[in-house]
């Protein structure tokens, strides 16, 4: 832009000249030559000055030598004075579709496993990221990108297929959350929040899958089925000690005295609705009566 401006400034001064030596003889000669002039001049200025946008922070560099970081606002500069800018907003870096993390258990499962993670560039160590990467492009493709699948296929290998693909996610997202924070905040990157948004399993894996829980499933069944039946055994066991128990109570509670007493008791009961009689019950002079229905001669 500068060489431009000169350039422009240049080709005003010709053009005023020849038009003031006769040279040229077109009519607007003297208003172009000043029009041109103008411009040259502005962009000549503008090229000594650069603003840097809220949010964002300015690396300087002249001659191959790099400055300090410029904090958002006008500065003078050198022409010759390159500025490469670094946004400090949130950033996603999105592992999904074609950028999709293929990973292996411990087992040797394929996953495919899709997550974003949320960054942004800390200010304060702008120039140290500016010699790792260059701009704020590299930034995210250079470091965030190839350092995320490291650490996530890394994390995976260290799980069963199970429990990347259901019982530990919540665990392995945490896992990878705080590996890619101690990974990339010495380099001035700040970690936000990992988001494992996704794990798919491969076909062959599925399949393996879902034949471990039907199996789970049915292994807790057939416990559940044992547990079942050693209650009903104890619940049988304790009801046929009651009954034994109870049947020896009253076995030892039904002495010749009490027999003979319930026999005189079931007579007079008979005898009050149907004219009987009785005779001794059973032999010996201690025997209990027999009742005699006297109408069912």
């Amino acid at each position: 832009m500068f060489y431009f401006s000169v350039l422009l400034l240049i080709a005003a001064v010709v053009l005023l000249v020849l038009k003031r030596r006769s040279i040229v003889d077109f009519r607007f000669a003297t208003l172009t030559g000043l029009l041109v002039g103008a411009v040259g001049l502005l962009l000549t200025l503008s090229s000594f000055t650069y603003i840097v946008e809220p949010y964002e922070v300015g690396v300087p560099t002249s001659l191959g030598s790099v400055g300090g970081t410029w904090q958002p606002g006008l500065h003078l500069k050198s022409p010759l004075t390159e500025v490469t800018t670094f946004s400090t907003r949130p950033s996603d870096l999105n592992l999904t579709g074609d950028d999709t993390v293929e990973v292996r258990s411990s087992e040797g499962g394929v996953l495919y496993v899709d997550l974003t993670v949320k960054w942004a560039i800390d200010p304060d160590h702008t120039l140290a990221l500016y010699k790792l990467s260059g701009n704020a492009a590299n930034v995210q493709q250079r470091l965030v990108y190839p350092d995320t699948r490291e650490i996530v296929r890394n994390v995976f290998a260290k799980h069963t297929s199970v429990e990347g693909y259901a019982s530990q996610r919540e665990a392995i997202s945490a896992e990878m959350e705080r590996l890619i924070t101690d990974r990339l905040s010495p380099r001035g990157i700040i970690v936000n929040s990992v988001n494992l948004r996704n794990v798919k399993p491969s076909e062959v894996l599925q399949k393996a899958i879902d034949q471990k829980i039907q199996q789970d499933q049915a292994t807790q069944q057939a416990a559940a089925a044992v547990l079942t039946a050693k209650a009903e055994a104890e619940k049988r066991r304790i009801e046929a000690e009651s009954t034994a128990a109870a049947n020896t109570v009253i076995a030892n509670s039904l002495t010749d005295r009490i027999l003979q007493s319930q026999c005189y008791d079931a007579f007079r009961a008979a005898a009050e609705k149907n004219p009987v009689y009785a005779s001794p019950c059973g032999s010996g002079s201690g025997g209990a009566p027999v009742i005699v229905d006297g109408t069912k001669r």
